[in-house]
């Protein structure tokens, strides 16, 4: 198998300047190269510069995989938007990292399948599904950091005692980016289900202009100027997610309480996986019975037909070999299996077989039709 990686990169709250974009081409002479993206694929070689600089100076996010089974996503927010220490707290293994530079946070997500990649897609499309994670996490959601997390205690990379963190609302029910996240992360569904369970419903909360406008009014003229200002410098990408995490306040998370260890997540993903797998033999089983009743009444009504007038079927037989064409040959063998097949229920199989051997005899000349009975077992 021929090797495949992708890489893509996007900016999002400030677009590359003619310097940057030319610094990008010194590195990469074929890569597609705009004012908000570069983007390039490899049969051969490999990117020659360290994705993790590129996000520290250039880019918000960033898509990786390769066709051996890696793929990566990173993400940059500012750190006005991020604590570092929040990050720190949710990023706690190889598997979900995270990194401070002097204004931003940088998260890194990894997941690795030794199997290999046989799951394509249109890998451009991708990031762009996946990218407004970033607006919910500025404005408050942390559901993707509590993945974060989750995908460390998957890969086994804490120690079973390892308490979680406060588990968001809306787990249960994912944000179309975020679950186009934990899909491309590969996170455990069994394992997402059970880590969901003490998670609220997500409020959905649209305040109406009137309580914008009061909360608008009742800002210090500091604030208002500082947005105005950044609204100008071309810093509106996260400016309206900040602003709504400041009007409805901290995120939703689960109420105190005792926090289950990541050794107590993996055993009740377990026990799960466990129950569906049981539950499809159970289903499987049941359709499989079903299948094999129904079967078994139409062969009985076909054989009720058939016991009406077998010396007429014995005819078709003799009609269908005469044509000499191996699909009319498969459809005698049909016809001659259900007379055997009556034969033994009515207690007359030593006239079928002599029948059966008179046929045998007349035909014995035609080897791809002798063939056809010995194979199914006609004698």
């Amino acid at each position: 198998m021929s090797e495949y990686q992708y890489y893509e990169f996007v900016a999002l709250d400030q677009a590359l300047t003619v310097k940057q974009q030319g610094e990008l081409r010194a590195v990469s002479s074929r890569g597609r190269i705009t004012s908000s993206s570069f983007v390039n694929d490899y049969q051969w070689g490999d990117l020659k510069a360290d994705p993790a600089k590129w996000m520290e100076r250039y880019f918000d996010a960033h898509l990786y995989l390769a066709n051996w089974g890696s793929r990566r996503f990173m993400l940059r927010l500012p750190r006005t938007v991020l604590d570092p220490a929040t990050a720190s707290r949710f990023c706690v293994g190889d598997s979900a990292g995270s990194f401070a530079t002097r204004t931003h946070v940088v998260l890194d997500l990894r997941s690795e399948d030794e199997d290999g990649d046989e799951e394509w897609w249109d890998e451009e499309e991708r990031l762009a599904a996946i990218v407004p994670v970033r607006a919910e996490l500025a404005g408050g959601d942390r559901r993707l950091l509590y993945l974060a997390w989750l995908l460390c205690v998957q890969n086994r990379e804490l120690d079973d005692d390892e308490a979680e963190p406060p588990v968001p609302a809306g787990l249960a029910k994912l944000s179309g980016p975020l679950q186009a996240l934990a899909d491309f992360l590969r996170i455990d569904s069994d394992l997402l289900a059970v880590a969901s369970v003490v998670s609220r419903p997500l409020t959905e909360r649209a305040p109406s202009a009137a309580d914008l406008r009061r909360w608008v009014k009742g800002l210090p003229t500091a604030d208002k100027d500082e947005v105005l200002v950044r609204l100008l410098r071309g810093e509106a990408g996260l400016l309206r997610s900040e602003l709504l995490r400041q009007f409805h306040g901290t995120a939703q998370e689960n109420p105190a309480g005792e926090p289950r260890t990541a050794g107590e997540l993996l055993t009740a993903a377990e026990d799960r996986w466990a129950v569906r797998q049981q539950r499809a033999r159970e289903k499987e089983t049941a359709e499989r019975t079903r299948r094999e009743e129904a079967a078994t009444a139409d062969r009985a009504q076909r054989l009720n037909e058939l016991a009406r007038n077998p010396v007429r079927v014995w005819g078709q037989v003799d009609e269908l070999i005469a044509t000499k064409r191996p699909k009319d040959y498969d459809a005698a063998v049909v016809l001659l299996l259900d007379l055997q097949a009556l034969a033994v229920r009515e207690g007359e199989i030593f006239e079928y077989a002599e029948q059966m051997a008179r046929l045998r005899e007349r035909h014995a000349r035609k080897p791809s039709l002798i063939d056809r009975f010995d194979r199914a077992r006609l004698d």
